[in-house]
């Protein structure tokens, strides 16, 4: 049975069992299952409202990486994402790291997560810790206690002492690979960058300033050849991005104080399955 007919069959039968007010979160749906649903990888939907087929696991270690917090169960993605993982690992050494430490990538089935991220869903998102690896074996209980390195001052406005060379030529290394469609930075970082850059600044494009992000940068590939169910984000604006990220420093750090008297937002609801795409119905399955 294709993954269509066997997401409108599981969807049939939640019609008639679950009403719609009682629908559990997504999250707690994606977030028990402990292993990749037995279809071909194929991702469903988009980056912060889908799910996975057919996940491939990082392996726990490798020559040139380590998955840290293994607890979370968060070492799976789309195999593209486990080859990008294993490609950037090497050049890492060539740039003079042990390798990388890879944080969250995706749950194995993908899906909305019980903590933290609100993207990650697809298996094509990918952590990568800032602090370059000292050794890489380290056992299950010290990937759950060692942390990152910040790389950005208090005030968020600049990079401290523990950015270096190598860390421009790692993310220059992982923006210049045409299967990325953007990394996630601190602003510091991007501005740094601009101004440090002096040959090709092409793959600055791709280098996006967003919130946190100093402890990790986020890598984000583009939707595998050939997966029409997989959702892109929409396209980076044109030129290197350097001149918009200025306000990241400085009007952004400056936000107008809100109006006491304005009504409080509403939460937002929960993400349920009726939210997703109806494959996501039969990767759960």
């Amino acid at each position: 049975m294709s993954i269509l007919k066997s997401a409108a069959l599981a969807l049939a039968v939640l019609s008639f069992t679950t009403p719609a007010q009682a629908a559990p979160p997504a999250k707690q749906l994606f977030g028990a299952m402990s292993g990749p649903s037995e279809h071909a990888p194929a991702p469903f939907g988009s980056y912060s409202r889908g799910c996975l087929a057919g996940a491939e696991q990082l392996p726990e270690t490798g020559p040139t990486w380590q998955a840290m917090r293994l607890s979370r169960n968060r070492n799976w993605g789309h195999p593209e994402a486990i080859d990008y993982i294993k490609r950037l690992s090497i050049l890492a050494k060539r740039i003079g790291w042990q390798g990388l430490y890879i944080g969250d990538i995706s749950q194995p089935r993908g899906g909305p997560m019980l903590t933290g991220h609100a993207s990650h869903q697809l298996g094509l998102d990918i952590d990568i810790w800032m602090k370059p690896p000292e050794r890489l074996d380290l056992t299950r209980d010290e990937r759950e206690s060692l942390s990152s390195i910040s790389v950005r001052t208090p005030d968020l406005r600049n990079v401290n002492g523990n950015w270096t060379p190598s860390h421009h030529a790692l993310l220059r290394a992982a923006a210049s690979d045409p299967a990325v469609a953007r990394i996630f930075v601190t602003a510091p970082v991007k501005l740094r960058m601009c101004a440090d850059e002096t040959g090709d600044r092409a793959y600055l494009r791709k280098i996006r300033p967003w919130w946190g992000h100093h402890y990790h940068f986020h890598v984000r590939l583009n939707c595998p050849a050939g997966q029409r169910g997989c959702v892109e984000q929409d396209p980076i604006p044109p030129g290197d991005g350097c001149e918009d990220a200025i306000w990241w420093v400085t009007d952004a750090l400056e936000p107008q104080k809100p109006d006491p008297n304005a009504p409080k937002p509403k939460p937002k609801p929960e993400l349920t399955l009726a939210d997703l795409p109806q494959q996501c119905a039969a990767v759960l399955r």
